[in-house]
């Protein structure tokens, strides 16, 4: 089955209200094995709608639609749909009847144009809100197709298409529906071209399950897709596939699915009985924070450091002065220091130091905004590794930690680069 999403609104396309139906819809299709090829965003425009669900209705087998049920009389979606489905709009007095009482336990009079809430196409089957005053609608349609109005409230929609549209398109897909089972593989240490370029070939061949790389912030993510009736059949299906990529960039590979890079950090720590620290200056704290705020970090993390300025560098982690006179306290030659002077301050058996330019000012020509040292110290081992990052402010001190956490996971598992 194909779905096709028509959000209406003037408000969505203006963006003064986030569309948070469009991601609910989409996760919910997609759970159920429907695919959506299309969604469409309209104004409150009656020509312009009438054309988005015309085309929506040609190309697709259900057409779900959210917005535009009010009373106002730029509540448009009932009278469009019912014209394109080629139904007569008649007033349900059952509905009329109901509207008036809600208003009445509120103590409120019903406003006539609230009325128009009742008028229903003819044939539609009505779906009762009890969250609001817009019932939702399923419209037949030609060729067996279907329109499904839901009234545009995430609070009013999402328990109408739990309750009532589900079983609606469990029922049209003969009741046992094929699931979308997928597996993520999250990369680190490799760009998307780089991924790509090394399974070129699996992708360019790909079938059934689907593979399809994600670029995110500092990572990489690979998503596996397949449809089945159980997620153990899906897995099953996915699993060759997946040890074809790990035979090829599993070192690149941190985790799967929801794991995160620091999830994957502490793990490996604890695995091996480590203690990490950090020395931050234009992070923060920022590595610190994503290290606790995994449940158990104190296993592998007892503090850090946060140097700002010259005089914490040299008086916390006894940088040189000599040192940042000469280099500057965005160098390597000041991450190795702070890294080992954290290493000897905490006791600990790793420990990862960052300074950088993160902007919007501070940049030189020689050391641009976005200029990162990244330093790390062990008992037995120092490295350091100057990046040029790009992004807002934030954006760097988010690619800065996660360098810093992927340099700590190259340590732990022994591959020096």
């Amino acid at each position: 089955m194909k779905a096709e999403l028509v959000f209406v609104g003037t408000e969505l396309l203006l963006g003064e209200i986030l569309n948070t139906n469009a991601q609910y819809l989409s996760e919910q299709l997609a759970l159920l094995g429907i695919d959506v090829y299309y969604q469409q965003v309209v104004g409150d425009n009656y020509d312009r709608a009438r054309a988005v669900f015309k085309q929506a209705l040609e190309r697709s087998d259900v057409v779900i639609a959210s917005g535009g049920l009010g009373p106002t009389m730029d509540d448009i979606t009932r009278e469009v749909a019912a014209e394109v489905a080629g139904l007569p709009l008649e007033l349900d007095r059952t509905i009329e009847a109901e509207l008036r009482a809600w208003f009445a336990r509120r103590g409120r009079e019903m406003s006539e144009n609230n009325a128009r809430q009742a008028l229903v196409p003819r044939g539609a089957t009505v779906l009762p809100n009890d969250r609001g005053t817009a019932p939702g609608l399923i419209l037949p349609a030609s060729q067996g197709k279907a329109i499904i109005l839901l009234p545009g409230p995430p609070i009013e929609l999402r328990p109408m298409f739990e309750r009532q549209v589900v079983p609606f398109l469990t029922a049209r897909m003969g009741g046992a529906p094929l699931s979308l089972v997928t597996r993520t593989l999250r990369f680190i240490d490799i760009g998307e071209s780089q991924l790509e370029d090394a399974l070129k070939d699996l992708i360019a061949s790909q079938g059934d399950p689907s593979i399809a790389p994600y670029a995110k912030t500092g990572e990489v993510h690979l998503r596996l897709a397949t449809k089945a009736a159980t997620s153990e059949e899906g897995l099953a299906r996915i699993a060759p596939v997946e040890q074809a990529i790990r035979d090829r960039v599993g070192r690149h590979i941190y985790g799967t699915n929801n794991t995160s890079l620091e999830q994957a950090v502490g793990e490996l720590l604890k695995e091996r009985g480590l203690k990490a620290t950090t020395a931050e200056s234009c992070t923060g704290g920022l590595i610190a924070k994503r290290l606790t705020d995994v449940p158990g970090s104190s296993a592998c993390f007892d503090f850090g450091f946060v140097t700002y300025s010259n005089d914490a560098k040299m008086k916390l982690l006894g940088v040189p002065a000599e040192t940042l006179a000469q280099h500057g306290a965005v160098s390597e030659e000041v991450v190795a220091a702070m890294a080992a002077g954290a290493l000897a301050a905490a006791g600990a058996d790793v420990a990862v130091a960052v300074s950088g330019i993160a902007g919007p000012d501070g940049g030189t020509t020689e050391k641009p905004v976005g200029t990162v040292c990244i330093g790390l110290a062990a008992k037995d081992h120092i490295t350091t590794r100057t990046l040029q990052l790009w992004g807002s402010r934030q954006d760097i001190r988010d690619r800065t930690a996660t360098h810093a956490l992927a340099m700590i996971r190259r340590y732990v598992l022994g591959h020096h680069v």
